[in-house]
């Protein structure tokens, strides 16, 4: 429950930071001498689940699964666990379902994230946009968003410009981040996000406090994160899936991106 673990996010790593079973990832305050300080994973992590705010459990799409193992570059699990303060014995987990048969659509998860500073007593957006230039077809299913306490609104869309100019917004799905975190469906599953499209996603925040709150890892930070699970026929998913802007103040779509024709901010 949230009262116990703030959220969990379940990484994929080619190697763990650590060998122990235990670790201090290093993102939150420190757990302790009794605990190693090490990354989560070696080399660069991919995000598969992410889980907070009591949410209800995940079921993947019929003929969908997360590849590991084998040629994949996912050997190892690593879960890690935000606590917002210390606690006793805690048996937060995920319980996962797996099979040796492969599996006709493959599953993949990218995580939009900024940085940034949300100014006092100010309502603020926080926006980051990124062209996917791999040779992919991306069906997206799920989506979920995380901020902290000044979380309004979380969205994501496809951008797609036409031959006027005028961009093209589409939808993939849109969340209150101060319900419970869920990977909640998209609106619409036919949408397929191909070479040469842009994902765009918004978090909108108020500051009704006379400090200012940096984007950041800790329970004293905000956060502007979404994920969006996806998946491809086959096993060719992005190879970047991360996309990542400074936001506000230094970045917004129309200053930055050159993005016209925005859905008006909730």
């Amino acid at each position: 429950t949230m009262q116990k673990a703030h959220h969990m996010l379940l990484f994929g790593c080619d190697e763990p930071g650590s060998e122990e079973a235990v670790w201090d990832c290093g993102e939150m305050t420190n757990a302790g001498p009794s605990f190693e300080r090490a990354p989560t994973c070696k080399s660069k992590p991919s995000i598969l689940y992410a889980w907070g705010r009591d949410a209800p459990e995940l079921h993947l799409p019929e003929g969908v699964g997360f590849k590991v193992g084998g040629e994949s570059d996912i050997k190892y699990l690593v879960l890690q666990v935000h606590y917002m303060k210390k606690l006793g014995p805690d048996y937060s987990g995920i319980a996962i379902e797996s099979t040796v048969e492969p599996m006709e659509k493959t599953a993949s998860t990218l995580l939009m994230v900024t940085g940034g500073v949300l100014p006092p007593n100010k309502k603020e957006t926080f926006e980051t946009a990124c062209i996917v230039d791999e040779d992919v077809e991306m069906h997206p299913f799920a989506l979920r968003p995380h901020t902290h306490r000044h979380g309004v609104s979380v969205a994501a869309w496809v951008v797609r410009e036409q031959p006027d100019g005028t961009d093209k917004w589409q939808l993939i799905g849109e969340r209150d981040p101060l319900l419970p975190q869920m990977f909640q469906p998209v609106n619409d599953t036919s949408i397929v996000i191909r070479q040469g499209d842009m994902i765009a996603s918004r978090c909108v925040m108020v500051n009704k406090e006379n400090k200012a709150f940096a984007m950041g890892n800790t329970g004293e930070d905000e956060m502007c994160n979404y994920y969006m699970m996806y998946w491809v026929y086959g096993d060719n998913v992005l190879k970047d899936n991360t996309c990542y802007s400074p936001g506000a103040p230094e970045y917004h779509w129309a200053s930055e991106a050159g993005l016209n024709n925005i859905p008006p901010a909730k």
